[in-house]
């Protein structure tokens, strides 16, 4: 097919929706998902997997039938926690600002016991519901003051105070951070 031709069949793929009945609405995002939530969950807002428009997910082999998406607006809507860990990258103080990982998951209607944490390199640290409140893990929207921008840690990273539990304070700074991704986009919650 040339690049007129799918042009022409995507615009006239796109009017359909606007010939009839308009599509409905899901709940709550007016911008960009930054945070998708699935598995055993008991809200969705919005459809399953879908292979074309959900290009990273199909990379790294992640397949749904439903989902709680959340952009920054839904994000910033929940209660803020700050901390301020010593972080590996300079072994210095940084205020990080965001939800608590446990609210997310209530948001989202979360029922399983343990979370796979998935970032936009792959990597996928796993940790049990149990521990993400013991140490108070956080979906990190701001890095002093600022919201983090993609290329960088952001636009999300689960992160936690380490420096305020001693079996992880007693680590050196660079081990302290393992199950914490940054670029975090997806969150699958398991039984």
């Amino acid at each position: 097919m040339d690049k007129r031709h799918f042009l022409g069949t995507l615009a006239a793929g796109a009017a359909l929706p606007l010939a009839g009945e308009a599509a409905p609405r899901l709940p709550g995002n007016k911008g960009p998902t930054l945070l998708t939530v699935t598995g055993a969950i008991n809200r969705t807002n919005r459809g399953p997997f879908d292979g074309v428009l959900d290009q990273m997910m199909a990379k790294q082999k992640l397949a749904f039938d439903k989902a709680y998406a959340f952009d920054f607006a839904a994000l910033a809507s929940l209660p803020a926690v700050t901390i301020r860990p010593t972080l590996e990258y300079d072994s210095k103080v940084h205020q990080l600002k965001g939800p608590l990982l446990a609210t997310v998951l209530r948001a989202a209607g979360a029922t399983g016991s343990n979370v796979l944490m998935r970032a936009v390199d792959g990597y996928a640290p796993g940790i049990s519901v149990a521990d993400a409140q013991k140490y108070r893990f956080i979906v990190a929207t701001h890095l002093d003051g600022k919201p983090m921008p993609l290329g960088g840690l952001g636009p999300l990273w689960a992160v936690y105070e380490a420096d305020q539990f001693p079996e992880m304070a007693a680590k050196p700074v660079d081990q302290r951070f393992a199950q914490c991704p940054w670029g975090l986009y997806h969150v699958e919650v398991k039984a």
